[in-house]
């Protein structure tokens, strides 16, 4: 009989106690503990069982769960004598950032220091035990206050390990989960540098400078990089979604997703599930598929958009809104299924992610929007350049989240936006002009992060707006921009996929210049010449579409004034 499914279960013991449904991970305690490695660092997207592999974690090893073999008899775990040894027989720390997403750093500080304090009060019982000195109790007490020092909350956990090893005489196993969700939230709200320096301080001395740790885990999306908040850790072990290790501990392999299938009768979509959701790659591994999409489609049978729907994706939005020129062209790239190629660095370093273009890929690959196809050997690329990665989108859940994504970018105006659309499907210019003027009006901002003295920038305003034909007009046009044609690059060419039912079009877009021009009409008049000068149309020639079948607009800006006229 199939078992329950139930969503959003974080506590292991809770779904081994109820007997719902669970995919064996408890191969990973083996592994982790067989490494040797002292500070584990694993970096896996949101959704993909990190938080639930903590749980697993310490319930194995934690003396607070002495006796309790029965969560793991039967799995793979339990089959080895000496593992069935160690179960229930460490002092463990566990502790999660998971909630810690405030908007400045006076609250986050106060969110770190209130879970660094509920741990406190978790062992509340070594202050009254005799291996706690009267100065130890007064440190303990200081913790319990609201108002602790940093030099207090930044050691906290390196005295609780000391504590806990005097009063067990084990060293302590720290399990820390979510470690990167407060640095995200620093960078998005300007007050990185500050939880930086705290943050420092505290890895410094809870994972470098502590003799009473014997192994520590943490998880997070993404690696920030060592000149961060690493910098005194050189006995960390960090493992990405690049590396081989521990490949299938995280998320749901192929087999695995089929055998669930089958067992809750729902063999017959094996092939529909694989579209959606399979594509992750970690490592040399392929074919795995996100928990919580599995999960929840299990539990619904139906198909949505589940994991990438379960965040507000706001730092990605931003990242790619605000892009330059050659962000947004590679974005394009990526909705129209295609690949890109752009060297990776795993090592975040948020504060240069507003003019990084890899670094924002790298972002990308970490939080799991995309996936590596293929990749260059470092000592085979040539002295002075980085290796390339191929990367494209991770599968059609994630194409259909970015779909929703850049329509909500027009939200501000959709009803013009469609209009525009209907406008231009019907070479109709006088509504054309009406609907795009209203458009640029409510979204040249949104787009702007420019710093001219005009106060805009129409070309990522443009690029922006490409992104919009894409998603709308997907289905009955090739469309692309900044591609060679002719004699030149032409901004944006939509290329009918049924040729004998659309025409093709060229669109030019031109910022007026004063010194060379009086009027927008004479803008417009370039890019119309442009367009015929260049020859950009030679490109559609040559795919069979005839010369009359090929209309030309010319877009002229003036600020967030905008004229378009095709010349006929």
């Amino acid at each position: 009989m199939a078992r329950n499914v139930a969503i959003g279960i974080q506590q292991y013991n809770e779904l081994i106690e109820k007997n719902y449904f669970y995919i064996d991970k408890t191969s990973f305690i083996k592994e982790w503990w067989d490494s040797g490695d002292s500070v584990t660092l694993i970096n896996r997207p949101r959704r993909f069982g990190k938080t639930l592999n903590i749980s697993m974690v310490e319930q194995f090893f934690s003396v607070d769960y002495a006796d309790r073999g029965d969560l793991f008899e039967g799995l793979s775990i339990w089959e080895d004598e000496e593992y069935r040894k160690l179960q229930g027989t460490y002092p463990v720390i566990s502790l999660s950032f998971a909630r810690v997403k405030e908007t400045n750093y006076i609250t986050t500080r106060e969110k770190i220091c209130e879970i660094i304090r509920n741990l406190f009060i978790q062992f509340s019982f070594l202050k009254e035990s005799d291996v706690l000195t009267d100065a130890d109790r007064e440190y303990f007490n200081r913790i319990l206050e609201v108002d602790v020092r940093d030099s207090d909350a930044t050691s906290a956990l390196y005295q609780l390990s000391d504590y806990l090893y005097r009063y067990y005489g084990k060293k302590v196993i720290i399990l820390l989960d979510e470690y990167d969700t407060p640095m995200q939230e620093a960078y998005v709200d300007g007050f990185w540098d500050e939880l930086v320096a705290f943050t420092r301080s505290m890895f410094n001395s809870t994972f470098k400078t502590n003799p009473y740790l014997e192994r520590a885990i943490m998880t997070g999306i993404t690696r920030v990089s060592k000149e961060s908040i690493f910098s005194d850790l050189n006995n960390l072990k960090v493992v990405t979604t690049t590396s081989d290790e521990y490949a299938t501990s995280f998320g749901f392999t192929q087999e695995e997703v089929f055998q669930a299938l089958e067992e809750c009768g729902l063999s017959g979509e094996k092939e529909e599930v694989k579209r959606w959701y399979d594509g992750f790659i970690f490592g040399e591994h392929k074919d795995i598929y996100n928990p919580w999409s599995i999960l929840n489609f299990l539990d619904t049978g139906k198909y949505t958009t589940y994991w990438a729907n379960t965040s507000s994706n706001s730092l990605v939005g931003k990242l790619l809104r605000e892009g330059n020129r050659r962000i947004k062209e590679q974005f394009e790239t990526l909705l129209q299924g295609e690949v890109i190629k752009t060297p990776i660095d795993e090592q975040i370093v948020y504060n240069q992610l507003d003019n990084n273009d890899s670094a924002i890929w790298s972002l990308l690959l970490a939080s799991g929007y995309l996936k590596v196809l293929s990749y260059e050997r470092e000592e085979l690329v040539e002295y002075g350049k980085e290796a390339e990665y191929e990367l494209t989108l991770t599968n059609y859940e994630v194409e259909r989240m970015f779909h929703k994504m850049v329509r909500g970018w027009f939200q501000n105006a959709s009803a013009d936006y469609n209009d525009f659309i209907k406008a231009l499907l019907q070479d109709d210019i006088e509504e054309m002009n009406a609907y795009m003027n209203r458009v640029a009006l409510g979204t040249f901002s949104y787009f702007d992060t420019g710093n001219k003295p005009t106060g805009a920038e129409p070309e990522r305003f443009y690029h922006g707006f490409v992104l919009g034909l894409i998603v709308d007009l997907q289905s009955r046009y090739l469309i692309t921009s900044n591609r060679e044609s002719g004699f030149g690059r032409y901004d944006v060419m939509l290329e009918p996929k049924n040729p004998k039912e659309d025409d093709a079009m060229i669109l030019e877009f031109k910022i007026m210049n004063p010194r060379r021009e009086n009027s927008l009409e004479d803008t417009i008049a370039s890019a119309l010449a442009q367009i015929k000068e260049k020859n950009y149309a030679a490109r559609l020639i040559e795919r069979g579409i005839p010369a009359e079948r090929i209309r030309s607009y010319g877009f002229a800006f003036e600020g967030k004034k905008v004229l378009i006229d095709s010349g006929a």
